[in-house]
């Protein structure tokens, strides 16, 4: 993920938010093939958006960011 762009990123993330809200509507309904991948999508989605705040904050990989840029 972190080798994409800014916008392959940003589309990434929506597309997976998208997949997550389908996924919690059908789970109840037990149409779901794979109910670990709501957990997967999660962390994904985690993930994603860390780097959207790093590339945003303009921070490189790895990198610690000071405690006050919150």
């Amino acid at each position: 993920m972190r080798e994409m762009t800014l916008e392959e990123l940003q589309t990434r993330h929506d597309e997976m938010v998208d997949e997550l809200v389908n996924l919690r509507i059908r789970l109840p309904l037990k149409q779901v093939d794979n109910p670990l991948r709501v957990r997967f999508l999660r962390r994904d989605i985690a993930r994603a958006r860390t780097i959207l705040r790093e590339k945003a904050l303009g921070a490189k990989p790895g990198e610690k960011l000071a405690a006050g840029s919150r």
